[in-house]
């Protein structure tokens, strides 16, 4: 089965480079802007783009998510307005659009239904935090059915069996979490990244994106320099809230400098 991901993480390895994976909210600060914001991350220079669903309760972000996730509630996103957002991208763009998702919204949407609105809009596919291979039996089937991508992560304090079954199951990459704990920039990546990107090649994975912690060019070239992409979401949403999507398309072509120098 084709993945889109999966190309584009092959063109740019191709020419040498990584890929910056880039996350924004859906519906923040309103719909319509987080189009114009998502449509500016296409624009500078993201590879991927991965559009979180607002939930009342995240158990892996970082502060900085949570006050935007909490604001489009509060405003009052509703899941159907995901699949407009991720329209109003793709008649624009053709910059792959990753989900992001806790597991009970789809699980309460219905998870073909889910699969099959999420296809017909645009989108790729799903990554999916809380929810592990050995309990994806329903994902991995709408996902089959669907033609979308599945992808899972990892994290340092998996055991080889565990990142194994990981490995088989993802679609797209497999995304390694840099750190224990939530998101959030930090002033260095956790080199525990590296020692478990090792791991999960070692094991079999062909594509390996690393995220959480990272906030600066030097992270993205440091990342790129032994995974296949870097995955940026607290400084981008920290971009959006202060300066609007023109803050998103400056934020973002500065870390895209970090993924040119490879090629200095």
């Amino acid at each position: 089965m084709s993945s889109r991901v999966e190309s584009v993480i092959d063109v740019a390895r191709a020419d040498g480079r990584g890929v910056l994976v880039g996350y924004l909210p859906a519906g923040f600060p309103d719909v319509q802007t987080c189009i114009e914001a998502l449509i500016a991350l296409s624009e500078s220079g993201v590879d991927i783009i991965e559009l979180g669903v607002p939930y009342s309760d995240p158990v892996m972000d970082g502060v900085v998510i949570q006050r935007a996730t909490n604001a489009a509630l509060d405003g009052g996103f509703r899941l159907a307005q995901l699949f407009e957002i991720i329209r109003g991208v793709t008649a624009k763009v053709d910059t792959p659009i990753l989900v992001m998702t806790y597991w009970n919204p789809v699980v309460q949407y219905g998870v073909d239904r889910f699969a099959k609105d999420l296809k017909e809009a645009g989108g790729v596919g799903l990554i999916t935090p809380d929810l592990i291979p050995d309990e994806a039996s329903e994902w991995f089937a709408a996902s089959d059915t669907h033609g979308l991508d599945r992808v899972f992560l990892a994290a340092p304090s998996s055991t080889d069996e565990r990142l194994v079954a990981t490995i088989n199951g993802s679609r797209g990459f497999v995304y390694a979490v840099s750190t224990m704990g939530i998101t959030g920039a930090r002033a260095d990546v956790d080199g525990a990244a590296r020692s478990l990107v090792d791991r999960l090649i070692g094991l079999g994975a062909k594509r390996v994106c690393v995220g959480v912690g990272i906030s600066k060019a030097e992270h993205v070239r440091s990342v790129t320099g032994y995974a296949s992409g870097a995955i940026v979401g607290s400084h981008l949403v920290s971009a959006l809230t202060s300066d609007g999507p023109a803050g998103v398309a400056r934020a973002t072509s500065e870390l895209v400098a970090g993924l040119t120098a490879l090629q200095d």
